[in-house]
């Protein structure tokens, strides 16, 4: 495991504790207060950011045994990224929905036309209904395109490997070969030092009996 991908990890995990206390903190505020909880919830968002886009430029240099395991880490880290900017679309959204529904109580409140108000009413709910919609679909396409670039880099790392093993069978063939060309020079070479065996054992016999005879004739004369 990397440790420089670790180091990324404690950073994001701290920094996803922070925004999770302030994102909870902004719904009871209104006003200046919500504004500004709101700035410093964006400011996190893209040091989130930086930091998964860290964590992805490490986890793709790493080997493939490694890789895999961090890119899945990584894209439940992008998912936590995304459920953070759907919070914080929603608090803006219902701060706006709080201000424009103001404004159409005291426009309906004015000139008593409450069904105008409650047409505009229903018209707002429909158009939040539509951009919560259009989130989910971006979400969904934003995690398809994900799972497309983990699926592409797990068949890539595949491909690597088999490739390896490949190689790996042509070098045991090449081994294979060797052994048996050494086998056969070594039972060459065995035969040829038993028939030098033979061959001494021969000379050192004629050897013998010549001396014998030699003796023989000396001591018969």
């Amino acid at each position: 495991m990397s440790e420089v991908f670790n180091g990324y990890e404690r950073q994001y995990c701290d920094l996803s504790a922070n925004l999770s206390k302030k994102c909870s903190s902004a719904l009871s505020l209104d006003g200046e207060q919500k504004k500004q909880k709101l700035s410093e919830i964006r400011s996190g968002l893209e040091n989130a950011e930086a930091l998964i886009r860290k964590m992805d430029v490490e986890a793709r240099s790493l080997p493939p045994s490694v890789k895999t395991s961090l890119l899945v880490k990584l894209r439940e880290f992008k998912s936590d990224l995304n459920n953070f900017k759907s919070e914080v679309k929603r608090i803006t959204s219902a701060n706006l929905n709080a201000a424009a529904r103001d404004e159409l109580l005291e426009a309906g409140m004015a000139d008593t036309k409450t069904a105008s108000a409650d047409q505009r009413a229903r018209l707002m709910m429909s158009t939040d209904r539509l951009g919560r919609t259009t989130d989910r679909i971006k979400d969904s396409r934003r995690m398809m395109i994900e799972t497309e670039e983990l699926g592409v880099s797990v068949l890539q790392d595949l491909h690597s490997q088999r490739q390896s093993l490949l190689r790996g069978g042509d070098t045991l063939s090449g081994v294979d070969e060797n052994i048996g060309k050494s086998k056969k020079i070594l039972t060459g070479m065995t035969r040829r030092m038993n028939r030098n065996k033979w061959t001494i054992g021969a000379i050192i016999t004629a050897l013998v009996v010549a001396i014998i005879l030699i003796l023989y004739f000396k001591l018969t004369k």
